[in-house]
């Protein structure tokens, strides 16, 4: 049963991560704390810079060791953060039975389903174990009709003209 609210940022458009920051950022300003979990992103380290200077009020978290890209990763590779996924999925899931923070950003948790990594089972229990005054935000490219079911606020981010060939 959804307790809190549960908002969706998805599509093959650019700024989903930045439209989920400044969620953030708007929560942190009303003197509410947030936590980013970052999943299947390359190490950009200007904006992960950038975002540890927003400490204490949004913390960062990325439990992935590779540099290379999920899918240009060898076998091996790929076991190892999906282990490391998977404890970055245990830590979102203990921040919300805890109440750690009132925001919950898990950046591009969709992809983890997309590539098969979790399931919606596993984001159903992460929405179960929030509680009333918790928000929850998830970004990536696909949402699934049961996705956006049980979200509360689903956005579509697409890219309608762009200067690039």
């Amino acid at each position: 049963m959804n307790k809190g609210f549960v908002q969706v940022y998805c599509g093959g458009g650019k700024g989903k991560t930045t439209a989920a920051l400044g969620q953030g950022i708007r929560a942190a300003s009303q003197g509410k704390s947030v936590i980013i979990i970052q999943f299947l992103k390359r190490k950009n380290e200007e904006e992960i810079d950038f975002i540890r200077r927003l400490e204490p009020e949004i913390k960062l978290f990325r439990f992935e060791k590779n540099e290379v890209c999920f899918d240009e990763l060898d076998d091996d590779s790929k076991n190892e953060e999906i282990m490391n996924i998977k404890n970055g999925m245990n830590f979102a899931k203990k921040v919300l039975v805890t109440g750690e923070c009132n925001v919950l950003i898990l950046d591009e948790i969709l992809g983890l389903l997309d590539h098969e990594i979790i399931g919606l089972d596993d984001v159903k229990v992460l929405i179960d174990a929030m509680d009333e005054d918790t928000e929850l935000i998830m970004t990536g490219i696909h949402a699934c009709e049961k996705m956006i079911g049980i979200a509360d606020a689903v956005y579509r981010i697409e890219t309608v003209k762009t200067p690039n060939p």
